[in-house]
């Protein structure tokens, strides 16, 4: 799995706090059977960070939680 692809996957599961109108990455939006590959992009993301392809603040601003 690419960056980008990890990064669009990963949008499907981002909602809002709630009563502070934060976002966050929330998993049990996702069914279960696609559980697995979500949890693969959040590691290929990771990675990415880690290795220097991406920086944080770009991660978290295409996935809109910034």
């Amino acid at each position: 799995m690419e960056l980008d692809s990890a990064i669009a996957l990963l949008k499907n599961a981002v909602k809002y706090t709630g009563t502070i109108d934060q976002k966050h990455i929330d998993l049990t939006l996702v069914p279960s059977k696609d559980r697995a590959k979500f949890e693969k992009a959040l590691v290929v993301s990771q990675v990415a960070i880690k290795d220097g392809k991406i920086s944080r603040d770009e991660f978290l601003r295409r996935l809109e939680l910034d």
